[in-house]
């Protein structure tokens, strides 16, 4: 039983504290979590040459974007892969 009792153990469900996602110590791989390592951040972008959607009230030389790839949309795909990391890993 004590090797049962293990493996419902290992069987937890956790939350990934970075992409929010409830995952499996088994079902937990290299490409599980995407998320952007990165901010979303709005400042002039140094990429002077890239389009950037301003919303009306946007100051002239404000862009939002993910700090790591440039995508806009703060709902946007993460652009990097890795293991879930949980709230009680440290």
């Amino acid at each position: 039983m004590d090797g049962k009792k293990k493996e419902m153990e290992k069987e937890t469900e956790n939350t990934c504290k970075r992409c929010k996602k409830s995952y499996t110590t088994s079902s937990n791989t290299s490409s599980s979590c995407r998320f952007h390592p990165s901010f979303f951040v709005c400042r002039r972008h140094d990429d002077q040459k890239r389009y950037y959607e301003m919303k009306p009230d946007d100051p002239p030389y404000a862009a939002k974007f993910y700090d790591c790839c440039g995508a806009e949309d703060p709902e946007a795909f993460g652009c990097t892969t890795s293991f879930h990391v949980s709230y009680d890993d440290d």
